[in-house]
């Protein structure tokens, strides 16, 4: 039996945080499924596992706890898994990226697709985009970060921080050249970082799988497809 079910859709997405955590933890997990995520929300609170909106909602088998809320699921892995700094300022830190991470993501959908992207649409974002990779330059700059060596918040390894930047980079500049491009030109030491993580063998091994199981998606939906026309993808 595996350690975790996660629930989450046929997506990298929000959910491959979770994952690239796992998977860096050395954990096995099993994927519910988007059948078992759509039963789940179309019910009764009083049987989820815990109250959620949406995925990810991750279910930790030894312990018996169900988590949801990315930001918090992650959390919870670093607590149990002993994945986090011990000084408090850097462990406020580690959740201020992964925080970061998921509002970047829930940006580029547009919250969730409330609106499609556009031409002018995207060239008004651009530079807020441009903003959102300098907060990891200069975080980085901060600890040590630089393009050959070092990790965002120092330390001799690579820790949650770490991951989180390159599942987020890593994955969207896979998916969308663009946007790759202009976190090499913005943010050179974090795309630097990026690359470096992601080639650690089990956050390879989960970039491959993914690529196999979920093919050219990103997050799914008209959003995606609005953002793939707008940078030509």
């Amino acid at each position: 039996m595996s350690d975790y079910t996660l629930y989450y859709w046929s997506a990298p997405f929000r959910g491959q945080f979770v994952r690239g955590v796992l998977a860096f933890a050395g954990k096995t997990w099993s994927e519910a499924g988007d059948d078992a995520i759509g039963e789940l929300m179309a019910g009764s609170v009083k049987d989820m596992p815990i109250p959620f909106m949406g995925p990810p909602l991750l279910v930790d088998h030894k312990t018996r706890v169900a988590v949801a809320q990315m930001p918090a699921v992650v959390l919870y892995l670093g607590e149990t898994l002993d994945l986090l700094p011990k000084d408090p300022a850097l462990k406020a830190l580690t959740l201020k990226v992964v925080c970061d991470a998921n509002d970047v993501i829930d940006e580029l959908t547009l919250d969730g697709g409330r609106q499609m992207w556009t031409a002018e649409r995207w060239k008004e974002f651009e530079p807020r985009l441009e903003k959102w990779m300098s907060f990891w330059e200069e975080t980085g700059r901060r600890h040590g970060l630089k393009k050959t060596s070092g990790f965002l918040l120092g330390g001799d390894a690579p820790g949650i921080a770490d991951v989180v930047t390159a599942v987020l980079w890593s994955t969207m500049a896979e998916r969308f050249e663009k946007i790759g491009q202009i976190l090499d030109k913005t943010a050179p030491n974090t795309a630097a970082l990026a690359r470096r993580v992601a080639e650690l063998p089990p956050l390879k091994a989960l970039a491959e799988k993914a690529r196999e199981d979920y093919g050219d998606t990103w997050s799914g939906g008209q959003i995606e497809a609005s953002l793939r026309k707008v940078l030509g993808a």
